[in-house]
């Protein structure tokens, strides 16, 4: 090769490189798989299940709990006098009559349970549901302490059955509630009126009648039983063996929803039966509606109005303004 040749292949080698070392320090490439900034990433479509809310209680066995007996109307109550059994009853006792218009309606005491005492004085005036006197039942029964938020939960399911288990023992079965979960005041029993001593005629002038007795103080009322907080109480099936103090655990189902319209707690901001959810279109953008709440389970939640379910939501769901409430559902929330 000749010396000019040599020179300008040399060169064309040098051009080449300095061109490829240009291109290796020149802008950065451009990602063709980055989203652009706002598009929504996860969405959620709402489905149809049962749904349920549960609450778990820590209780123990106890032996002739105290419960309470509330007013099953608005009006004013008028006490009967009930004599002290001599045997546990096996037939309701009547302890009261709350008289609305005119009209009365009989309170009693279930069977299977003694009077414990009045908590309201007679003829006052009650309202539907208020605790006017305690009973005590005869036997074994489960007592779960509850707390104010519990109540509110619980409040409008204490009705009917839940179920128990006894750590390490029976169970799980149905366990039939007691009363009301309210708390109780400290129950009272008036004291009988004295009685006065029959007169002695048979001496007509007096003159071998000996002196009356001193009459009887009348006695303050005693009392009948003593003050709870807010408790749960209910009993086992006759075939179920309690022990005395062994731990318990009660779930009771607060309420209930067959083919509810559900979506994830996550695309829900709000509680309490009112809610937001971003509805997002065929173009991605996303529209916040409005929406009522229901059950929930606490991983997904009732739709009871707002969406026809066919929408797809965009998780998690929306920021609300501050001043609102947001972030996830809370159990309960809506429950009616």
């Amino acid at each position: 090769m000749s010396k000019s040749a040599f020179v300008r292949v040399c060169g064309l080698a040098a051009a080449v490189l300095a061109a490829a070392s240009c291109t290796s320090t020149g802008a950065e490439p451009v990602n063709p798989e980055l989203a652009p900034r706002g598009t929504v990433q996860t969405t959620a479509t709402p489905t149809r299940q049962d749904l349920t809310n549960k609450v778990s209680l820590t209780g123990k066995v106890t032996m002739n709990p105290l419960f309470g007996i509330v007013a099953p109307v608005a009006g004013q109550v008028r006490y009967w006098t009930v004599e002290e059994p001599t045997a546990t009853p096996t037939r309701p006792t009547r302890i009261a009559t709350v008289w609305t218009d005119g009209k009365p309606t009989n309170v009693d005491v279930p069977a299977g349970s003694t009077f414990g005492g009045r908590l309201v004085d007679d003829r006052a005036t009650v309202t539907a549901g208020m605790p006017i006197a305690s009973a005590k039942h005869a036997g074994y029964g489960i007592v779960a302490e509850i707390d104010g938020e519990q109540a509110y939960r619980i409040s409008d399911a204490a009705q009917g059955v839940v179920q128990a288990q006894i750590k390490n023992g029976p169970g799980p079965f149905p366990c039939t509630l007691l009363g009301t979960i309210a708390a109780l005041p400290a129950g009272t029993v008036p004291a009988p009126p004295p009685t006065q001593p029959e007169p002695d005629d048979t001496d007509a002038t007096g003159a071998n009648t000996p002196a009356p007795p001193p009459q009887q103080q009348p006695r303050e009322p005693d009392t009948s039983s003593e003050p709870t907080g807010l408790r749960l109480v209910c009993t086992a099936p006759a075939d179920v063996k309690m022990v005395n103090g062994a731990a318990a655990t009660l779930e009771l189902v607060t309420a209930s929803a067959q083919n509810a319209l559900v979506v994830p707690v996550e695309a829900v901001a709000g509680g309490q039966g009112k809610g937001k959810v971003d509805v997002v279109g065929a173009d991605g953008a996303k529209v916040t509606t409005d929406v009522e709440l229901g059950l929930t389970d606490g991983k997904v939640v009732e739709i009871k109005s707002g969406l026809t379910g066919e929408e797809t939501l965009a998780v998690p769901g929306p920021n609300l303004p501050p001043g609102e409430a947001a972030g996830q559902v809370e159990p309960g929330a809506g429950r009616k």
